[in-house]
């Protein structure tokens, strides 16, 4: 990792520590919402991601299997709840893709573990089924009669933030041993997926901001 990734990585812990401290302070806003949740999963996001640099000074634990096994499920199952169940009103999309990620699992551990084509294929599969619904709240959001207050809309914030960082760097985790190959192209992509998590979690934070709950 060159000093240049090192500094984004500390920046993205920052980004994650700025888009929590938001959510408490902006928290009598969204409490009556279900947002409230999403300030919740900012706050355990970033408590995992301190743990996880910091935590193996202190006590001896298997990294990869803390964040593959909890911090990852967790993300994307609270993101699957958060578009398709709460903004697409689509309750069995949740409960569909929930699954569907969770059976991902066992051709990860059966196959792919195994082998190099696909680095995480959990990962992979997880953001496949997110970008349909990023998707399906862009339609949303083109098609409302709010879209010229876009900028009020909460979910403007967190799509486009969701865009840049878990569909913009799908190709970097699904092709990652392939890129590795070509040092230069995968340095290019690894600093991308670095700004991309700090410009997704300001975005986040933006959304405390500036959303208001009765735009969508």
């Amino acid at each position: 990792m060159t000093d240049f990734q090192m500094l984004l990585q500390s920046g993205m812990r920052l980004s994650e520590g700025i888009a929590a401290l938001l959510s408490i302070l902006y928290y009598k806003k969204i409490k009556a919402t279900h947002y409230r949740y999403f300030s919740f999963f900012l706050i355990i996001i970033f408590c995992c991601e301190i743990f996880g640099k910091y935590g193996g000074e202190y006590i001896s634990y298997p990294k990869n299997l803390f964040y593959n096994y909890f911090v990852i499920p967790l993300e994307f199952i609270f993101l699957y709840w958060l578009y398709a169940y709460q903004s697409l009103k689509k309750k069995y999309l949740f409960w569909g893709f929930s699954l569907m990620f969770a059976l991902a699992y066992i051709p990860n551990e059966l196959y792919f573990l195994k082998n190099k084509h696909i680095f995480s294929f959990n990962y992979t599969f997880g953001s496949l089924l997110l970008m349909f619904l990023v998707i399906m709240e862009y339609y949303k959001q083109i098609n409302s009669d709010n879209i010229l207050n876009f900028a009020k809309n909460r979910m403007f914030y967190i799509n486009l933030g969701v865009t840049l960082f878990y569909i913009g760097t799908l190709p970097f985790w699904a092709f990652y041993f392939q890129l590795l190959e070509h040092r230069p192209i995968w340095n290019l992509y690894f600093s991308y997926f670095l700004m991309s998590g700090i410009v997704m979690y300001l975005l986040f934070a933006s959304s405390f901001i500036w959303g208001k709950q009765n735009y969508s």
